[in-house]
């Protein structure tokens, strides 16, 4: 007869069993997994990297974020509220408070009553501000903020760049402030509109990322220098897609003493009106000519009528400065870059004989 088998002894023994394998488990596990790992260290920076750093340190309090609202009250409390309407970049042109940015980002506050301009500096310390002078053609606006310890932004040249340096944008996208973005210079002499549909010319094209709320900002060459206003992209979607555009520096160290001194730029032109009448000569007619203006004393002639009432054309402005005219912006683009009392050269068409007539610019009113 078998003797009767320790059940309880088993199992008291398969009961140790799993209880030391699972200790030896839970140690194994606790041994790899609860202590990090050792951190590799990585040495300095790339020289590249530092100078990148050193340049967003030195530029960034110099650019500011700017947002405009528009001024309502509450149906029911009658108190006022303040209502955003837009957002963009801009920064800082002198200690004396002036902020430069494009126009397009305050043309609302420029053009609609009740609405209110606030500048957010680095700091976050935020002023309102005033538009002391805008020059559309060229989206370009002067803002002015009572503020202290400002930091100006060096100015550069756009005269001497070449495609493929290195460029650096700051601005406050989609609202996230103080980004930066690298890239190059893509292209240069590019031509782009204004919100006026007038030709900005010698604009740089850049790869730097420049999306809605960058506008303004500045873009900056590797010495830290302003080079350009971030102004506009190119993209199917409205977004970011690898062409933005700025307006070059040398346009903007032109225009902006201008609007601080005098709320506009003093614009040099021929005082004429331009007619859309096509004629059998390729060109732009000059429809009238303003009494004591440029064009005047230059002897230039726009429509007469007849004895008989009809209409006659005088002259047809077919080039400028030895270029075909064939539109109103071959005219501005002649213009550009021009100041009072320079002188251009137009070809004119004057009852089938070409004339060539040299005009001393004056001060359009």
């Amino acid at each position: 007869m078998t003797p009767p088998r320790p059940r309880g002894l088993v199992t008291l023994l398969l009961i140790l069993l799993v209880g030391v394998l699972t200790w030896r488990l839970w140690a194994l596990l606790r041994t790899t997994t609860s202590e990090p790992r050792a951190v590799t260290q990585r040495g300095d920076l790339a020289p590249d990297e530092q100078a990148t750093i050193q340049i967003f340190r030195d530029n960034a309090p110099s650019v500011v974020f700017i947002t405009s609202a528009r001024i309502a009250r509450d149906r029911w409390s009658m108190r006022p509220l303040e209502i955003p309407q837009g957002s963009g970049s801009g920064f800082v042109w002198d200690e004396a408070g002036h902020i430069v940015t494009n126009y397009h980002v305050v043309e609302q506050a420029v053009s609609q009553p009740g609405m209110t301009l606030t500048v957010t500096l680095h700091d976050q310390e935020t002023y309102p501000a005033e538009v002391v002078g805008a020059a559309p053609h060229k989206d370009l606006a002067v803002l002015k903020i009572d503020a202290t310890g400002l930091r100006p932004i060096p100015i550069g040249t756009s005269r001497d760049l070449v495609v493929g340096q290195k460029v650096f944008a700051i601005g406050n996208p989609f609202g996230f402030d103080h980004t930066l973005t690298t890239g190059v210079i893509s292209g240069l002499g590019r031509e782009i509109q204004s919100v006026t549909r007038r030709p900005i010319t010698g604009v740089i094209q850049t790869d730097a990322a420049i999306n809605p709320g960058t506008s303004g900002g500045p873009l900056l060459d590797s010495a830290g220098r302003l080079i350009g206003v971030n102004t506009a992209i190119f993209s199917p979607s409205g977004a970011y897609a690898g062409l933005g555009f700025a307006v070059p520096v040398d346009t903007v160290n032109r225009i902006v003493p201008q609007l601080v001194a005098h709320g506009r730029v003093v614009q040099p032109g021929l005082g004429v009106q331009l007619s859309e009448v096509r004629t059998r000569v390729p060109g732009i007619p000059i429809a009238g000519v303003n009494p004591g203006s440029a064009a005047e004393r230059a002897g230039l002639r726009g429509f007469t009528e007849d004895a008989l009432g009809q209409i006659r054309v005088g002259d047809v402005i077919t080039e400028a400065q030895g270029l075909p005219v064939s539109s109103p912006d071959d005219l501005y683009r002649a213009l550009d870059g021009k100041e009072v009392g320079d002188e251009i050269v137009l070809t004119v068409d004057r009852g089938g004989s070409a004339l060539s007539v040299k005009v001393t610019l004056m001060a359009l009113e």
